[in-house]
């Protein structure tokens, strides 16, 4: 593993925990899109199903578990718990996410580095993580202004995206036979969708103020 790798996977946990503590502290998931959170429970079930048949190393499996664990949780607190559910943005949170797992699943049934079952669902979860940011990122845009904790977790999101575009450019570099062009297009793309929040993620922490989006 590489240091763009271990920062990759940090800044993801990051993100996550940030996540969790908001959602527990304050026992509230305003300004927190459901579907965004769906979205990557799939993501994670899809891409780790081979839990079931490889392993890589136990650090590898504690991740896996983490990411799949702590997703089914967020979603469970968003659709079940008495307190957070109640604060749900229903009318805020409207984009049609079930057009991009589609979109995204036919895509992997034709592009895919191995027609497979597990090569398919990897490449759909890889596809699909690269855009299930659009329902969070159209909520924020919406509600125009977000919440320290909630901007926290989408920058630190992008930032786990951004580290491992570099992981891969070195795994380019050294490794002879490394050829997931899939996840680096996918990328590419999914840390483009974040480059517009950053911009004024970065005004507001050099003004010190609160983050506010065009609506």
């Amino acid at each position: 593993m590489n240091i763009f790798r271990l920062a990759g996977d940090m800044t993801h946990l990051l993100s996550i925990l940030v996540l969790l503590l908001k959602i527990y502290a304050t026992k509230s998931c305003s300004g927190i899109s459901r579907k965004t959170q769906e979205l990557y429970a799939l993501v994670f079930v899809a891409r780790y199903l081979d839990l079931f048949t490889d392993f890589i190393s136990v650090y590898n499996t504690i991740m896996k578990l983490v990411f799949i664990a702590s997703s089914l949780a967020i979603v469970w607190c968003m659709r079940l718990h008495p307190l957070v559910k109640r604060s749900y943005d229903k009318d805020l949170d409207t984009f049609r996410h079930y057009f991009l797992v589609a979109a995204c699943f036919a895509l992997a049934l034709v592009l895919n580095e191995k027609f497979t079952v597990q090569e398919i669902l990897w490449a759909f979860s890889i596809y699909l993580e690269a855009v299930a940011i659009l329902p969070q990122l159209v909520l924020l845009q919406r509600s125009g202004n977000v919440d320290n904790l909630t901007g926290q977790y989408v920058f630190f999101l992008g930032a786990y995206r951004a580290f491992y575009i570099l992981n891969w450019i070195y795994r380019y570099l050294t490794e002879p036979r490394f050829t997931r062009w899939i996840a680096c297009v996918s990328g590419i793309v999914q840390t483009a969708l974040y480059a517009d929040f950053f911009y004024y993620y970065f005004i507001s922490w050099k003004n010190n103020s609160k983050l506010q989006l065009p609506a």
